[in-house]
């Protein structure tokens, strides 16, 4: 029965295409983000539904969209050097096998968001996807929220939707990217056009905020909570009363502490001493051995490189209470351990150069964001009012996620390319306006109220 509700919705969004062809790039979002194909028992996950849904939005750009003017940008560039760069540390990778099954899905990661921003070409569109890619990550935040409020969660042991660790589905991801996507929320419920901002889409947009707050502490995830510190702080560069501002926030963490689970606080206190958790202080002699090994690789190792590390770290545990107080030390061997950063998993795989274009191509992101938001602030118009709004709700996600990619490794996760190719999406489609504002002729006040 679920088989069949999920490809009846499949169906009826791919009809909708034939009538409107960017429908079928919004469906192919859905298809990556939400993978309906792995909720599925046997119907959708028996054919390639994300190369024939890519190939209806591909076929459908190509025969009915607008192509004049049409723009690519520095980082689109970019991203197809790290695609062919990506294609070669394959074909040489350590362990070929594995790393082909990651570049299955890597490769699509990195067409898509090159070729997203093509079509683009209006507010409406950009504001679609904004919304869409919303919706389909809340579709799984909605359900982790709920069952923190109903259970308090656990680490390793909430399931969202399904019983599968990888992708959005996993913790770690889940929470950095429902912290990243806060200030589109945010955005979608004051100038949203496609659900017009009133007292029912506030309600839900806050409610659906505080979902995104609920899922670090329903999956334990330590990286959600260094999310919601950046995402306060980045706050308070536009608050008027910062310093009001920071005390509530205060209040409202003292408040929130005895509501919480004792297991989340528990986890949340180790971030402060590595040594006495395993799982970081393995994290540290992972990077520590990519560091290493880079040295003698610096192309990297392809991917999955991983799998041939074997670290030593020494864990630190407090055994015994006042002057009985006794520290033990254990040496603890590991092999095969992830990367647990966006950073090391390219300087391990793609090496010091895929490391470079990776940081250009986010980087970028955060300045050309600041550069549209100090530009449309100086031209104060009301029809524009919508812009600084959305790119600083833009820049601000980038900047949770490179945080919030310091400890998990999501450097090719879908998800961020698609905020990536939104922020190029919402920069080419400013660059053409202005560039047709300059070559519209000027016209006395009543021919251009006729042509209005």
């Amino acid at each position: 029965m679920r088989d069949l509700a999920f490809v009846g919705f499949l169906m009826a969004f791919l009809a909708m295409g034939f009538k409107r062809p960017f429908i079928f790039v919004l469906a192919y979002a859905y298809v990556d983000i939400v993978a309906p194909q792995r909720l599925s028992y046997w119907m959708l996950n028996t054919v390639p539904i994300s190369l024939i849904v890519f190939g209806l939005a591909f076929l459908g750009w190509l025969i009915a969209d607008d192509k004049r003017d049409m723009r690519v940008s520095f980082r689109q560039g970019v991203m197809a050097l790290l695609l062919v760069y990506c294609a070669y540390t394959t074909s040489v990778a350590d362990f070929p096998v594995e790393a082909e099954g990651k570049w299955d899905w890597v490769w699509k990661a990195l067409v898509f968001a090159m070729f997203l921003p093509l079509t683009l070409r209006t507010k409406l569109r950009i504001e679609a996807l904004g919304l869409l890619m919303v919706l389909c990550a809340c579709s799984i935040i909605i359900t982790g929220g709920i069952k923190t409020l109903v259970s308090g969660g656990g680490y390793g042991v909430m399931r969202l939707l399904i019983d599968d660790n990888s992708g959005l589905y996993e913790g770690s991801i889940i929470s950095t990217v429902a912290i990243c996507i806060v200030p589109l929320i945010w955005w979608l419920a004051k100038f949203g056009t496609v659900f017009p901002p009133d007292w029912k889409v506030r309600g839900f947009a806050y409610a659906l905020i505080l979902a995104c707050l609920l899922i670090p502490v329903g999956t334990q995830a330590r990286t959600g909570l260094v999310c919601i510190g950046v995402l306060a702080v980045l706050m308070l560069r536009f608050v008027r009363y910062r310093f009001v501002y920071a005390g509530l926030l205060a209040a409202a963490a003292v408040l929130a502490i005895p509501f919480l689970p004792q297991s989340f606080t528990n986890r949340m206190a180790t971030i402060g001493e590595y040594q006495s958790d395993q799982s970081a202080s393995t994290r540290v002699a992972v990077w520590a051995w990519t560091w290493q090994y880079v040295q003698s690789n610096p192309m990297g190792g392809g991917f999955e490189a991983y799998l041939q590390n074997r670290v030593k770290f020494d864990t630190v545990a407090a055994t015994g209470d006042g002057p009985n107080t006794q520290i033990e030390k254990q040496e603890v061997t590991d092999a095969g351990r992830a990367y647990h950063s966006s950073y090391f998993e390219m300087l391990g795989e793609q090496g010091f150069p895929g490391l470079v274009m990776w940081l250009i191509i986010h980087l970028g992101g955060i300045w050309r964001m600041e550069v549209v938001q100090r530009m449309y602030r100086k031209r104060n118009r009301p029809d524009e009012d919508w812009v600084v709004p959305l790119a600083l709700a833009l820049q601000n996600g980038q900047i949770i996620y490179m945080v919030g990619s310091l400890f998990v490794g999501i450097a090719f996760q879908p998800f961020i390319y698609m905020l990536i190719a939104l922020q190029i999406g919402l920069d080419t489609y400013l660059a053409r306006r202005r560039k047709e504002a300059t070559r519209r002729p000027l016209a006395p006040h009543g021919a251009a109220r006729r042509v209005a």
